[in-house]
């Protein structure tokens, strides 16, 4: 090849490349050696090699380059702020496989120029989480293999590191700018740090270097924005800067690339795999990936009363109820997922406190739960906000619906599936959801977890909007702040008989006894003197035989014959069996079925009870009797008895006499006797087996 011909395809005059083959000439610059190489299409490492020698020649004084950084290949992705995808306690972070997109192919020309000695320098910009840090992350591999160093500027603030040494950063060096607002729009430094990369970039002596960073969009305007004519230019540099050096990346993944990431997970990704479940129709893979973590370690980590709103929620959508779920539900369910103390140190907005704690976006603008308007979509442009329907999201006064992240969703499911929820979330359920269709499929789970009361109540409620009707606990005066009140639960009002029983059923499965106290404790002054042995049982529970004893005497005087039944078991309690037996037998002279039961365990001398008393029981319709009658069969070595007397109670269709049952078939090995009651067909309803698996912790 003659010199001509060579300066030609190198885009040089002659006397430079004569000038630089000439044994004894001026060392030649950066830019010449880096043209003549590629007109004669050297090798990359002979390139490197040839750079350093005409660096090394022109400064035969200069010490071996030192610039800051180290080498690509030591350092750790995450340390470089690409967000983390994998979710296992206690494993190492991991990376799904990379999915490349449009803006993959504009990296990978710049890193081409940037190997073949030509200084280059782009920003990404997109949305929180798109993936532009994994992006300039797969772009730099090929430097590795290079040799190439990388430089993260970031102590003692971002910004004050970048000033410091830019002037030091040599050749075949890339300058990690990720989040470059950082070092971009610092108010005092931003301007100096434009001037001092434009002079890296401009300097042949210190190529190639490579300059990568990250923008949000709002950033990018903001910066390229032409100031007010009469104003001041606060990113003049920056704006020059960037001018044609950013690069846009999309929000979503297109379907060649979605694809290509089925893909990968069909071949083993799980991280993949699983992002895909929620990601497939609205194509924001990426989000789905690095918002996932935060989101789980949100709900691992939050508050208790964030927990609370969340572990309602995943319960909601695992039972059935749809994606929409308005604010009072959440808020009166979330009460029974705090204990005592947790209870007592809530302030009284908790509850929008709550919601804010969780509506607060992670990366990828996801958060645990969002606030939406599922009416928005239907209502045409310029249409009135409809007002007559309380609680419908676009009502003036009325509360907002949320919506449940995907991700928690499938958590929820994969952890939660074997807890049943706490009685606030199906009085919750009952109070504040108003579409039949997802009542009736709380009061299947309601049912399939032995919650037979709730499961009929949630289905009447269904009838009764299905026929335009409103059920009575769904009053006004029953929604609202109600539940925020001490006891968490509002109070019956006097004269509604058909709310004491979803109270008493409330307040039995609680788990804080003083919050059901106070709840007993309304219910006796609004004038239902029967909460009176709910209470004492209460008291007895907890050790308080004297308190409970006052309180029995209390309800007795109104000759209620549950209480003086209840009133005789604590005489017995006390050691005064003659007046216990008294008691029970004038109660049930009265018919009280309870009492007769009573009458059947305390007639028990030996292995063969006073089945007698059990029987009137029976007849009187308590069926529990004979359970406890078994029960003490069994006590006496009678297993055998005990056995017959709960199969002739199970079949009736109570639930504690066939966990007896299936006790005992647990301890034989055997299956005999539950698999006789709960073969199809086998019903109380002629709808739903009579017995289901149910998970109960």
């Amino acid at each position: 090849m003659s010199r001509t011909l060579l300066a030609a395809r190198a885009g040089l005059g002659r006397t430079t490349v004569h000038e630089a083959l000439r044994p004894d000439g001026n060392v030649p610059s950066a830019e010449t050696v880096a043209a003549l190489a590629a007109a004669l299409g050297l090798p990359q490492a002979h390139r490197r090699e040839l750079l350093e020698l005409r660096r090394t020649a022109a400064d035969p004084g200069a010490a071996p380059e030192t610039g800051p950084g180290r080498l690509i290949r030591t350092w750790d992705p995450h340390t470089l702020e690409v967000h983390p995808a994998g979710t296992s306690a206690g494993s190492p972070r991991t990376q799904p496989g990379y999915v490349r997109r449009a803006h993959d192919e504009v990296l990978a020309d710049a890193v081409h120029a940037a190997r073949n000695g030509l200084s280059q320098m782009l920003v990404l910009v997109g949305s929180s989480s798109t993936g532009k840090t994994r992006a300039c992350w797969e772009a730099v591999q090929p430097l590795s293999d290079d040799g190439w160093g990388l430089w993260h500027p970031v102590d003692p603030t971002r910004s004050d590191a970048a000033l410091a040494g830019i002037g030091r950063a040599g050749p075949r060096t890339v300058v990690w700018l990720n989040e470059a607002q950082h070092y971009l729009g610092d108010p005092k430094t931003g301007e100096h740090v434009a001037a001092a990369l434009h002079t890296l970039l401009s300097d042949p002596n210190r190529a190639p270097v490579l300059v990568l960073g990250t923008l949000w969009p709002e950033y990018a305007d903001r910066y390229a924005a032409l100031p007010d004519p009469d104003g001041t230019d606060p990113h003049s540099r920056v704006r020059e800067l960037l001018t044609h050096r950013t690069l846009t990346v999309p929000d979503t993944f297109p379907s060649a690339a979605l694809a290509a990431a089925a893909t990968l997970a069909g071949a083993g990704d799980a991280l993949l795999a699983d992002a895909l479940t929620r990601a497939a129709a609205h194509g924001r893979l990426a989000q789905e990936l690095a918002g996932a973590p935060e989101l789980l370690r949100r709900y691992e980590h939050g508050t208790p009363r964030t927990r609370a709103l969340l572990k309602a929620a995943m319960d909601a959508r695992r039972l059935g109820v749809g994606l929409h779920q308005p604010q009072d539900f959440l808020v009166t369910a979330g009460t029974g997922y705090l204990d005592d103390h947790e209870w007592e140190e809530l302030p009284d907005d908790w509850g929008e406190a709550a919601l804010a704690d969780t509506t607060r976006r992670v990366h990828g603008r996801l958060a645990p739960l969002r606030r939406i308007d599922p009416q928005r979509a239907r209502r045409p442009l310029g249409w009135p906000v409809p007002g007559a329907r309380a609680g419908l999201p676009g009502t003036a006064g009325a509360a907002p619906w949320f919506r449940l992240a995907d991700y928690l969703e499938q958590h929820g499911r994969a952890v939660r599936w074997r807890l049943c929820p706490p009685s606030s979330f199906w009085w919750a359920a009952y109070s504040h959801l108003d579409s039949p269709d997802d009542l009736d499929r709380l009061a299947e789970a309601a049912e399939n977890r032995y919650g037979l009361d709730w499961a009929a109540q949630l289905r009447e409620r269904a009838a009764c909007l299905r026929r335009g009707e409103t059920p009575t606990a769904a009053r006004e005066g029953h929604q609202g702040n109600a539940p925020q009140q001490a006891g968490r639960t509002a109070p019956p009002d006097a004269d509604d008989e058909a709310l004491l029983p979803a109270l008493v059923r409330l307040q039995a499965q609680t788990a804080s006894w003083k919050g059901a106290e106070i709840l007993y404790r309304q219910a006796v002054d609004a004038g239902y003197s029967a909460s009176l042995s709910e209470l004492a049982r209460l008291r007895e529970q907890h050790g308080d035989l004297q308190g409970a004893e006052a309180l029995v005497r209390r309800a007795a005087d109104a000759a209620h014959g549950t209480v003086v039944a209840k009133l005789a078991r604590l005489g017995e309690q006390g050691g005064d069996a003659k007046d216990s037996g008294a008691l029970y037998r004038q109660v049930a002279e009265d018919g009280y079925a309870a009492a007769l039961a009573e009458l059947s365990r305390a007639a028990t001398q030996g292995p063969t009870p006073a089945d007698a008393f059990a029987r009137r029981a029976v007849d009187a319709g308590y069926h529990a009797a004979l359970t406890e009658t078994g029960r003490l069969r069994e006590l006496h070595g009678d297993t055998d008895g005990a056995r017959s007397l709960y199969g002739e109670v199970a079949a009736t269709g109570d639930t504690a006499a066939l966990a007896e049952l299936a006790r005992l078939d647990e301890q034989d090995g055997t299956r005999t006797a539950v698999d006789g009651l709960t073969r199809p067909g086998r019903s109380r309803t002629g709808e739903e087996a009579l017995f289901r698996p149910c998970a109960v912790p």
